[in-house]
C-alpha cells in the first residue's frame, strides 16, 4: 500500500468525513488568492488550500532537492509534471508528513501557517494545466448502444468497429473552461426534419458526464505507448463535461464526426486527483468480447469504482440529481484509451486531456446524457421546482460530482460546474 492511502492518517487541519479531500487525497490545482494577482501551484485538503511555492520559500522542501523548484510559482501544473512521476510522489509525500496530526513542523508554526494556508472561500480556481491537445472518446458500451438505438438499428446498435477498437475524435483545447466558467448557449446550423437547413441557437442542449486523464510525460512523433506502460504516462484525473449541441452535431457529423456541435465549451474540474491517490479504488475491466488486438490487451484491475452524479439547478431552484453512474462502467479503459491513441506514432504532450465518453450504466438512472435520460426528448424529467427538462435551458447550472469511497476513506474531486448564459 503506498503510505499516503493508509485510512488511519488524520491531519491537524480539520477535515469533514463527507469532504472529497481528506489527507489521503491531496489532488493539485491552481489558485490565486483572491488578494493576489496571479495564480501558483496548491494542493486541497478538507476546505483548505496549500500554498506549494510557500512551503518551497519556506524551505519545507529543501530536502526534496527538486530540479527546478520555481515550478510552484507557475500558473499551471505543466513544468512541474514534467519533472516526473518520482517527483510527483515525493511531494505528495512530504505534503501529507506536514498535514499529519503528530507532526508539528508547520502545525506549530503560526506565522508559516498563514502565509501557506488559504481557505477554499478565499481563493480563485483556473485551469489547472495547458491544454494543448484533446481527444474525446466513446467507450462506453451502454451509452454507445443506446445512441445506436435511438439512432441506428436496435438490433444492431453498435457500428461493427466498436468493439475492436476505442473510437475516439479530436476535439477543441481553446475551448475547454474551468469549473464555474458560464458560457453562452452556441448557435449553428441546424436541419430541421423534411426541411432545408436553418441557423438558430441549439434547441437541444446537452450534457455529457465523463471524466478525463492528463497526460503526465511527453512522447515523440513515431514513439507508441503500450497499455503496460501507459500509467507511467498519466498524471491524474478529472471530472469533465463535453457539453453538446445535439442538433448542431446531427446535421454536421456525416461524414467526418463532431465538429460546432461540441467545440464551443467543455468544463472540468480544478483538481487533479492522481492515480496514487485513486489506487485503492481499482476494479476489473468488463470482459471484452470478441478479444481485443494485442496492443490493447491489459492485464489486472485497469479500472476505477468512482460513483458520479449529475444535477440541474435551475436559477433560484434547488438542484436535482438525475443522475447516478460509475466510471466502473467504462468498456474501453484509460490504458487502452492511450495506447490506441498513440500506436500510429501520434506524439502526447504534458497537459493533454483525454475525455472518456459519456458514463452510461445499465439502469435508465444511471444515463450519463439528456438525450438518454429524456430519450431524444420523448420522456421528460421533472425537477423539484415542478419545471421538466427535455434538453437544458438558459440559466440552468449542471453540477456534476465524482468520489470513491473504500474503509471509511471518501476521495473525491469536488464539483464540475457550468451555467448556460442566452446566445449572445
Amino acid at each position: 500500500m503506498i503510505a499516503e492511502n493508509n485510512p488511519a492518517l488524520q491531519s491537524w487541519i480539520e477535515v469533514s468525513s463527507q469532504s472529497d479531500f481528506p489527507i489521503q487525497n491531496l489532488p493539485f490545482g491552481i489558485f490565486q488568492p483572491k488578494a493576489a494577482d496571479y495564480g501558483r501551484v496548491g494542493v486541497r485538503i478538507g476546505d483548505h488550500v496549500i500554498d506549494l511555492s510557500m512551503l518551497v520559500e519556506l524551505g519545507y522542501f529543501d530536502a526534496l532537492n527538486l530540479e527546478d523548484p520555481t515550478v510552484f510559482h507557475a500558473g499551471a501544473l505543466n513544468d512541474f509534471i514534467a519533472l516526473g512521476r518520482p517527483v510527483w510522489r515525493a511531494v505528495r509525500a512530504s505534503v501529507s508528513k506536514l498535514l499529519q496530526h503528530d507532526q508539528p513542523l508547520l502545525r506549530d508554526n503560526e506565522e508559516d501557517k498563514k502565509q501557506v494556508i488559504y481557505p477554499i472561500s478565499e481563493v480563485v480556481m483556473h485551469l489547472p494545466v495547458i491544454v494543448n491537445d484533446y481527444t474525446d472518446f466513446y467507450s462506453s458500451i451502454e451509452h454507445a448502444t443506446n445512441v445506436g438505438t435511438m439512432f441506428r438499428d436496435p438490433n444492431n446498435a453498435l457500428l461493427p468497429n466498436w468493439r475492436h477498437l476505442p473510437v475516439g475524435y479530436h476535439g477543441r483545447a481553446s475551448s475547454i473552461i474551468v469549473s464555474g466558467t458560464p458560457f453562452h448557449r452556441p448557435k449553428g446550423q441546424i436541419k430541421p426534419d423534411e426541411n432545408p437547413p436553418i441557423f438558430s441557437a441549439t434547441q437541444r442542449l446537452d450534457f455529457e458526464l465523463e471524466m478525463a486523464f492528463v497526460v503526465g510525460k511527453d512522447t515523440q512523433l513515431g514513439e507508441s505507448v503500450s497499455t503496460q506502460t501507459a500509467e507511467e504516462h498519466i498524471f491524474g484525473m478529472v471530472l469533465f463535461n463535453d457539453w453538446s449541441a445535439r442538433d448542431i452535431q446531427k446535421w454536421e457529423y456525416v461524414p467526418l464526426g463532431p465538429f460546432l456541435g461540441k467545440s464551443f465549451a467543455s468544463t472540468i474540474s480544478p483538481w487533479i486527483v492522481t492515480l496514487d491517490a485513486l489506487e485503492p479504488f481499482r476494479t476489473s475491466p468488463p470482459v471484452q468480447e470478441p478479444a481485443v488486438l494485442d496492443y490493447l490487451k491489459t492485464t489486472g484491475n485497469t479500472n476505477f469504482d468512482i460513483q458520479l452524479t449529475v444535477a440541474i439547478q435551475p436559477e433560484g431552484q434547488a438542484e436535482t440529481i438525475v443522475c447516478e453512474s460509475n466510471f466502473k462502467y467504462m468498456y474501453w479503459s484509460i490504458h487502452q484509451q492511450l495506447a490506441h491513441q498513440t500506436v500510429n506514432g501520434c506524439p502526447v504532450t504534458i497537459g493533454d486531456l483525454y475525455a472518456s465518453g459519456t458514463i452510461s450504466g445499465k439502469e435508465a438512472s444511471s444515463y450519463g446524457s439528456m438525450l438518454e435520460l429524456a430519450w431524444k426528448g420523448t420522456k421528460p424529467l421533472t425537477l423539484k421546482d415542478g419545471t421538466t427538462r427535455k434538453f437544458i435551458q438558459d440559466h440552468d447550472t449542471i453540477i456534476m460530482r465524482g468520489w470513491a469511497e473504500k474503509e471509511g476513506v471518501r476521495i473525491g474531486f469536488g464539483e464540475c460546474t457550468g451555467k448556460v448564459l442566452p446566445t449572445k
